[in-house]
């Protein structure tokens, strides 16, 4: 296992320098040193798939485990009716059509229910680290991309487990997918209740004890903890990971967690994206070009329109609701994760992967160009857009200037102030004082024979 995770690291170390010296995204360069290191390029096992598969397994909940810490309630309020009407927009349309090009192609109802869940999410890695690349992490249009992406990780998880149990039970029954997604409602408000109910009181409590090493060992036992629950209770492991890393993102800690977390996540998410690129098979890539130049436009153009008029629709003004669908153009690890049940399932056509993949790699190479193209395309829309359009824009980006003044000029956050309130209800509760008292309590029992020698 050291031999297989030596070949990985310096592979992937010395690949994705030089696609960082190309000034391309490094995750290109992971999955690049995955086809490098993989069975089909030189016909020789460089490594073995178990455990690659393993480790890869292990980086797809680290990497869950940090997009849920950069889930912030606050933010989410803020910008809730565009992250809502703009992320249910981009996954009904781009389901819709995903489905259509399935059975298109003459693909069953389970290969094009499956295929349309991996062309519905864009990467929220990918994005982000595009638009910072770009210089654009203060503009406007950030704050509802990032909330719609967060949305977005949260029906990945939800399609995730139904289409767990659709794959499994290979029927489509109505009663049964809504019972299962009343149970997954349900089980999710009962964890995330009981989550905000003990854990940020009890980190609170010990935070005087709580050093940088302490803090990454409990933060990593409470999201392995929350995967086992997820596994028990017949969920997937990454909907537990995702779900604990949002209860400790609404603690006072989550900064500093996400910050000692990040170097862990780089290194798991490195694998993965390696583990993927090792499923690739070059001559199938040239046997496919047609199909995976179709799947790419297919993503292109459809996260522009449906990008674009979601935003639109929740309230953005015309240029940054443009901005995000161009952003929006790729997918990624959340397509990888679906796209690799449908084959661990064994539900999908063994040439939907490498297709996926492909195409999430030359798509992903097309993000920063087609950002680029995001203003120069609005400013030719408003040129030779009619005046009833163009008097619609116009008062748009008005009315979002007044409101962003209003918000400015503002003495008082009520919704910070009913948060607090909330939490401060909630830390006042008997049952979690006693909890956390009870905790306390036995660690300084323990505490007490080490105090006397």
């Amino acid at each position: 296992m050291v031999h297989d995770l030596y070949i990985l690291m310096i592979t992937a170390g010395v690949v994705s320098l030089l696609f960082k010296l190309l000034k391309q995204p490094v995750v290109l360069g992971y999955i690049v040193a995955g086809i490098l290191v993989g069975p089909h390029l030189f016909g020789e096992k460089l490594v073995d798939m178990e455990n690659v598969e393993t480790w890869g397994n292990i980086g797809v909940l680290f990497v869950l485990f940090c997009i849920g810490l950069e889930f912030r309630m606050k933010n989410l309020f803020e910008s809730g009716k565009v992250a809502l009407i703009g992320a249910a927009t981009i996954v009904v349309g781009m389901m819709l059509l995903g489905f259509g090009v399935g059975k298109f192609a003459e693909l069953d109802t389970m290969n094009s229910l499956f295929l349309a869940a991996m062309l519905c999410m864009s990467s929220t890695t990918i994005v982000m680290k595009a638009i910072d690349e770009a210089g654009l992490g203060k503009a406007r249009f950030v704050k509802g991309a990032t909330s719609i992406l967060i949305f977005e990780d949260i029906i990945a998880v939800v399609l995730l487990v139904l289409l767990s149990s659709v794959a499994v039970k290979n029927s489509f029954e109505g009663v049964e997918l809504l019972k299962k997604v009343g149970v997954l409602v349900l089980t999710l408000a009962v964890w995330f209740v009981c989550g905000i109910l003990i854990i940020p009181t009890l980190l609170r409590k010990v935070r005087p004890y709580l050093n940088d090493e302490i803090l990454i060992i409990l933060s990593l036992g409470l999201c392995l903890g929350m995967v086992l629950t997820a596994e028990e209770a017949g969920f997937s492991s990454a909907l537990g990971a995702f779900v604990m890393g949002m209860v400790l993102a609404e603690t006072l800690e989550s900064h500093r967690i996400e910050h000692l977390m990040a170097p862990l996540k780089n290194v798991f998410a490195a694998i993965f994206f390696v583990s993927v690129g090792m499923m690739i098979n070059p001559t199938s890539l040239v046997e496919y070009w047609p199909s995976i130049l179709i799947v790419a436009v297919v993503i292109i153009v459809g996260m522009i329109i449906f990008g674009t008029l979601g935003c639109w629709w929740g309230g953005e003004t015309m240029k940054d609701s443009m901005m995000t669908g161009f952003s929006f153009v790729q997918i990624g690890e959340f397509s990888f994760i679906i796209a690799a049940l449908g084959s661990k399932l064994g539900v999908t056509d063994p040439a939907i992967y490498p297709i996926i993949v492909a195409a999430s790699v030359l798509t992903t190479f097309l993000t920063p160009y087609i950002m680029k193209a995001a203003v120069p395309s609005y400013n030719l829309l408003y040129k030779h857009a009619s005046t009833r359009l163009r008097e619609k824009i116009d008062r748009r980006e008005q009315e979002v200037e007044q409101a962003e003044q209003a918000a400015a000029t503002a003495t008082t956050d009520n919704s910070n102030n009913k948060a607090d309130k909330v939490r401060h209800a909630v830390r006042k509760t008997v049952v979690t004082k006693r909890l956390v008292n009870l905790f306390l309590k036995n660690m300084s029992e323990n505490d007490q024979p080490a105090a006397k020698k």
